[in-house]
């Protein structure tokens, strides 16, 4: 629609609308109608028990393990341990996988269930080497972080497994 240029942006707000006039262009949108949710509220504090571990490694062993998972939910199991979390998935039709990684995780021992899928896409943003999860306990939302980058937060609520 527009090439890289210097030209100068016209912008028009009215209570409902939004237009953009950048030369011969003109790009008009409806302002979204009522409040925006409180995603804060979704948010988890106080998540105590600190996993970190290599995003790459932690990813490529997400994927092997979830190709066994048939369900919709993509769901595998953490089980973390100190110095340690060993991904697993199980199906009825096609049998289990397991994989355990170093890590670095210092708190009591804790098993909960997360989508597969879910992991995946948040470790694709992940630029840092680490990718660091914060849990609570296997009922609460997990809150996940870029190791280099305090700005990026990512939630992935947990599943029963």
């Amino acid at each position: 629609m527009i090439d890289d240029g210097d030209e100068p942006v016209s912008i028009a707000l009215s209570e409902t609308r939004i237009r953009f006039d950048i030369g011969a262009a003109q790009l008009t949108s409806k302002l979204i109608d009522g409040s925006f949710p409180d995603y804060e509220r979704v948010i988890p504090r106080g998540n105590q028990n600190v996993l970190t571990v290599a995003n790459g490694g932690f990813a490529e062993a997400v994927d092997r393990v979830s190709s066994i998972s048939t369900d919709r939910s993509h769901a595998i199991k953490l089980s973390i341990r100190s110095g340690a979390v060993t991904l697993q998935a199980n199906s009825p039709d096609t049998g289990t996988a397991t994989e355990e990684l170093d890590a670095d995780y210092g708190a009591e021992p804790l098993d909960i269930g997360l989508n597969a899928r879910y992991i995946l896409d948040v470790a694709g943003q992940i630029e840092s080497e680490s990718i660091r999860f914060f849990f609570g306990d296997a009922g609460s939302p997990t809150l996940v972080r870029d190791t280099g980058d305090s700005g990026a937060l990512h939630v992935i609520m947990p599943l029963r497994v």
